[in-house]
């Protein structure tokens, strides 16, 4: 049975697709709850109470919630969701040869293969349920061993290189299925400003938090911060304590540790880890997560509500976050005291990327009083944030576009396939223009950042133009020429997403 079967296919759909932004709904034990993808976003806005009940949407590889599939993850969501401080003490039977095989099904068919060498289609040749079926009874017989990842290295927008661990095949699969099984209880739990890799959560919805949040909000001073290598730090014993916080069932507990304890193999060299978990791997997201819940998150409403005086706001996507202050000395304390409450588990701020800066509706009039520049940028997800003012009556606005360095770097990567292309067919070049242009758009069209997308755009043209003429030593292409293929192939840059505040006034 090959695994593009009509069967898998299927299930694959089924897997993916059964909660598409936007549906209404989501089936429980207690009945119908409301679904709504950005509700979470506009509760981020201080003032509003904490999510109880997250939307279940797919945002990421791995954030899939099966809750169709099986009754008991019902069951458990409700049960996490009435009882903040049950302790979960059997869950490894939901690990289900069914809910494996959609995890199968799930997994991103393009990835690279770990150190098994074993790719998404090679496992498919054959019966895949009866290697589902070998698999679930590894697992339950406590005969499964984790794999080390496989390191690669992929680079990053400054220049330097991220370290990625590959998992095996198998690893995939059943880290995907356990993910599902613990997202049922952990999406009680986690803070509404929390939205990195999470289900129904996206980096525009936090964009859009962070955005509503200032602009509606006493800010006056903001912290830009960043944790050093984050995912390499995590102290796997802090790590497994918080787990144990929720789950008490001995064999998931084991399963974690054994992915955990399953070490690192680069160019063949196997290398024991004891701290961190590889960027890369399915579980990593929700441990990253489960771990900033109690090493940040818990501990930065504790802060907000028993030493703030003033307005505080903040929005995190993964280890980094951005807390908006409406008095310079509380930013300050609390960057102090953020410093000590990391450092007591085993993280550090980095030091390049974490600043405080001011920053809001009254910074530019406040600083051009004092004689300062104008108020200072900080970076958020692919974008700079500015202060501005609006055209139409001149009230504070917050101004974002694409950081420069991550334009010039796309654009440098398209580049360079471009010319590792220059000698297909331009309508297939054409195309595939297209889909990277509508991609950026898809990504990047936010209000106000058209500049930033026409530059793309004519940078991305003038690429393929130096491509087409490197086909051989005649003259170059006439602009006339190239004019009217960019107007052919690749889109007009548009604006896709709305206003933050328009797009949450209009979901909640």
């Amino acid at each position: 049975m090959l695994a593009d079967s009509d069967e898998l296919k299927a299930l694959a759909g089924k897997a993916v697709g059964r909660n598409p932004v936007g549906r209404g709904t989501e089936k429980s034990d207690e009945g119908v709850v409301p679904q709504n993808p950005l509700k979470a976003a506009a509760e981020a806005r201080e003032g509003r109470p904490e999510t109880k009940g997250n939307s279940i949407q797919p945002s990421v590889s791995g954030a899939l919630d099966p809750q169709e599939t099986s009754s008991g993850l019902s069951r458990i969501r409700a049960a996490a969701r009435k009882n903040g401080e049950q302790r979960f003490t059997s869950l490894m039977h939901h690990l289900t040869p069914d809910l494996l095989m959609e995890a199968y099904a799930a997994l991103k068919r393009s990835a690279a293969p770990g150190v098994d060498g074993v790719t998404w289609q090679a496992y498919g040749e054959g019966d895949v349920r009866t290697k589902i079926a070998a698999l679930h009874r590894r697992v339950q017989s406590d005969g499964y061993r984790a794999q080390p990842s496989k390191r690669a290295w992929i680079p990053k927008s400054d220049g330097r290189l991220r370290p990625l661990g590959i998992a095996a095949l198998e690893d995939k699969i059943v880290q995907m299925a356990t993910v599902w099984i613990l997202n049922a209880i952990y999406e009680q739990d986690f803070a509404g400003f929390s939205y990195g890799f999470r289900p129904g959560r996206s980096q525009h919805h936090a964009l859009d938090a962070l955005w509503v949040g200032i602009e509606h909000k006493k800010v006056n001073w903001v912290l830009d911060a960043d944790i050093r290598g984050f995912f390499d730090a995590l102290d796997h014993e802090w790590l497994m304590r918080f787990v144990a916080h929720r789950v008490a069932d001995p064999r998931m507990l084991r399963l974690i540790r054994k992915w955990l304890r399953a070490g690192v193999s680069e160019d063949g060299e196997w290398s024991k880890t004891t701290v961190g978990t590889p960027q890369g791997a399915v579980i990593s997201p929700l441990l990253a997560n489960l771990y900033l819940h109690h090493v940040f998150d818990l501990w930065m409403k504790w802060w907000r509500s028993h030493q703030a005086k003033g307005d505080v706001t903040v929005v995190r996507y993964a280890d980094d976050f951005v807390v908006g202050f409406q008095h310079r000395n509380e930013a300050e304390a609390f960057l102090h005291d953020l410093r000590e409450r990391l450092a007591k588990f085993g993280l550090e701020l980095h030091p390049d990327k974490t600043r405080l800066i001011e920053f809001g509706r009254y910074a530019a009039s406040n600083r051009e009083r004092r004689g300062d520049d104008r108020p200072q940028t900080f970076n958020f997800l692919g974008f700079t944030h500015r202060c501005a003012t609006r055209e139409s009556d001149g009230s504070f606005m917050i101004a974002r576009e694409t950081i420069s360095k991550r334009l010039t770097a796309k654009v440098k990567d398209v580049r360079k396939e471009l010319m590792a292309r220059r000698h297909e067919p331009v309508p297939a070049v054409g195309n595939w223009l297209k889909a990277v242009t509508r991609g950026y758009y898809n990504y990047h069209g936010v209000p106000g950042n058209l500049r930033a997308l026409w530059l793309f755009r004519y940078e991305i043209g003038k690429a393929w133009k130096r491509s087409l003429e490197r086909r051989s030593q005649t003259a170059g292409v006439l602009w006339s020429r190239m004019t009217t293929l960019i107007n052919t192939w690749l889109p007009r840059p548009t604006t896709i997403h709305p206003y933050p505040n328009q797009r949450l006034r209009v979901t909640t």
